[in-house]
Formats: structure tokens, C-alpha cells, sequence
């Protein structure tokens, strides 16, 4: 997973709460076993609609999304958070998100950060009245910049680690590579192994 000490780039706004899952990528495109090639099909039955706010030629590629509460409730899917970096994001920025996504975007390296509800109506409504504008979301410091918007955001010190230092799941075990041989060497022969 790649490391997340910082982004700087285009917010986009989505002005909708309750955004579940299958909204963010239908079940008819989770046949892939890979974690990319969801990107284009993002939104897909809000992208099938004229006009679309993501379309806009001012927040194509954009690396923040900001949006309404409850962001990611629903089945639980991986796929949403690959979905998501697929199409550039690197960060979501709402008041609260379903617990499974979540969880998901902090192990797939998506930050999701959770700010009140009258900071992301100001967000949303920056974003909207400057298309195009760029926003600064920084893990080490805890703090976002977007034109004269600034705040700091908490997040779990674990997760945070782990982004910082771009550790998925595999990578935290591997980090005990050392301890896990030491182990298997003093196993009983007649145990099963673990190579």
C-alpha cells in the first residue's frame, strides 16, 4: 500500500448523505479479483445521468471528495474504497461513514475523515461556489487548508501509523517475519508447518 503523509489537489463536492455502497459501485462490477479497474465505474448509475457534479471538467481528477453524512453505509464490499483510489481519490471527507467502509478505506489506504457537520457544509459549499479549487489534507499533521478553511481532524493512532507508513494487514505481519521463524523453528517436528 502506498504511504499517505499528505495530498494537495482538486476537492470535489458530493452533496448527498446516505451514499451506500452499492451506489458508489453497483455489485454487476465486482467480478474482478484484482484491486483496480473499478474506477471507471464509479457512481456508474449517477454517471449514466446528464450532468453529473463528478463529470464537471473542473473536478475531473480530483483527490478529495467531500460529502454528506453517512458515506458508505450498506453491504460490506471492498471494492468501494478501491473504487474510489482507482479514480484518484485519495481522501473522503464527511461527518460519518458506515463502520465496514471505513474500516476497509484505512486498510486499502483511502483516509476517511470524519469532521462535524457544519464544516463539511462549508467544505461543500466552497467547493461548490470555486470549482477547481485545491485543498491540502495532511496525515502528520492532522490538518486540512482549503482558501481560507482550516481545521484539524482526529483519527485513530493505529490506523494513522499504518497509512503514514503505507502497512496493509500483510505488510503488519511481515513486520514480525523474525518472531514468526523463530517460532516455527522450536515447533515439534511432527506439527504441521506453516511454509
Amino acid at each position: 500500500m502506498e504511504p499517505f503523509i499528505r495530498v494537495t489537489g482538486v476537492l470535489a463536492p458530493l452533496d448527498r448523505t446516505n451514499v451506500d455502497t452499492d451506489q458508489i459501485i453497483p455489485k454487476q462490477f465486482l467480478k474482478r479479483i484484482e484491486r483496480s479497474g473499478y474506477g471507471p465505474f464509479l457512481f456508474y448509475d449517477w454517471r449514466r445521468k446528464a450532468d453529473f457534479i463528478l463529470d464537471r471538467p473542473e473536478y475531473r481528477g480530483a483527490a478529495v471528495l467531500v460529502t454528506g453524512a453517512n458515506f458508505g453505509c450498506g453491504s460490506s464490499r471492498e471494492h468501494a474504497a478501491w473504487s474510489l483510489l482507482d479514480a484518484g481519490f485519495r481522501t473522503v471527507i464527511a461527518s460519518s461513514f458506515g463502520d465496514i467502509f471505513k474500516s476497509n478505506s484505512f486498510r486499502s489506504g483511502l483516509l476517511p475523515v470524519e469532521l462535524p457537520e457544519a464544516q463539511v457544509a462549508e467544505l461543500i459549499g466552497l467547493a461548490t461556489e470555486e470549482p477547481g479549487m485545491e485543498i491540502t489534507v495532511d496525515l502528520a499533521a492532522q490538518r486540512i487548508a482549503a482558501g481560507g478553511f482550516e481545521t484539524s481532524f482526529a483519527i485513530d493512532p493505529f490506523y494513522r501509523e499504518c497509512l503514514l507508513n503505507g502497512w496493509d494487514e500483510v505488510a503488519l505481519t511481515l513486520r514480525q517475519e523474525a518472531e514468526i521463524a523463530r517460532y516455527e523453528l522450536g515447533r515439534p517436528a511432527w506439527l504441521p508447518g506453516t511454509r
